[in-house]
């Protein structure tokens, strides 16, 4: 990456590999550090760690990169549970990344899913990059769009 110009050097080259691997519709999760990376992707989505790294630089650096879908919403957020809402739990890194997410693609919608919907889906993804997010529910979806002729 030391030789290339243009990538965020946030992304290894393991990371570089999936994003470039991935075609139209295919999904990549950006993981906080409580998510179940390791155990859902035993036979299932492949495995990234980017240990260290906050899930909002993680998802900057992608978008930089990916393409976002334009035909289904793109970028997934986790609910916040009932029993966490009644807690008082608020997840505000869920705004931080609609920011991003927006700054990046003012035309992409970001919508919030159930939990169990959200591990669902994510269980299917390409990849999961597994960060070291502290935030609760600092967990996205990222649909893979195209790159248009222009």
């Amino acid at each position: 990456m030391g030789r290339l110009k243009g990538i965020p050097t946030i992304l290894s080259p393991e990371l570089l590999h999936v994003l470039a691997s991935m075609g139209h519709g295919d999904e990549i999760v950006i993981a906080d550090a409580n998510f179940t990376t390791s155990s859902m992707c035993k036979g299932g989505p492949r495995e990234v760690r980017a240990d260290g790294h906050g899930g909002p630089e993680v998802l900057q650096a992608i978008l930089k990169l990916l393409p976002l879908d334009h035909h289904e919403p793109p970028a997934i957020l986790m609910a916040v549970e009932q029993v966490d809402a009644k807690r008082g739990v608020t997840a505000p890194i869920r705004d931080v990344y609609k920011k991003i997410v927006t700054d990046s693609d003012s035309s992409v919608p970001v919508i919030t899913i159930e939990r169990s919907k959200f591990k669902e889906r994510a269980a299917k993804a390409y990849a999961i990059v597994q960060t070291g997010e502290v935030a609760l529910y600092g967990n996205i979806i990222l649909k893979m769009g195209v790159i248009e002729e222009k």
